[in-house]
């Protein structure tokens, strides 16, 4: 649908993609300021979020996680890494009726929180888990 779309000049390559980007997030410093640039200042802890991460991550570089939401109505799950330059590490659309699992691979620098951030009924919800790192990864 989308190379129709740009096939026929109605939307410009990358253009679709890009719409629901948050540039100020991404290019926040702090997790404090990365939560108050997504509108997640007060975002509430809950145990409906499970991280499954390491507690020791042998290579920096290249560091498992996956976030289950066990939250009715889950819309995203962003992940936030403490101590890396940028915190915003990967974020996630949830579409309606499926389930709120996600796993990917992150780079980070030093041993650090690791946030789970979950959307659900239009509320923000965190968990956190500290990962520690033994070899180099980015910034290292």
């Amino acid at each position: 649908m989308l190379a129709l779309l740009a096939a026929a000049g109605v939307v410009r390559p990358g253009e679709a993609l890009a719409a629901g980007w948050n540039k100020a997030a991404v290019e926040m410093k702090t997790v404090a300021d990365t939560l108050r640039a997504l509108g997640a200042q007060s975002a509430t802890t809950s145990a409906a979020i499970i991280i499954l991460a390491p507690d020791i991550a042998e290579n920096g570089a290249v560091v498992p996680i996956a976030v289950e939401s066990r939250l009715p109505g889950t819309e995203s799950i962003t992940l936030l890494i403490e101590k890396n330059p940028q915190p915003l590490a990967a974020s996630f659309d949830i579409p309606a009726g499926t389930e709120a699992n996600v796993s990917t691979r992150v780079k980070m620098g030093q041993s650090s929180d690791v946030y789970a951030l979950v959307k659900a009924g239009g509320r923000f919800y965190v968990a956190k888990k500290e990962v520690k790192i033994t070899l180099g990864g980015c910034g290292g």
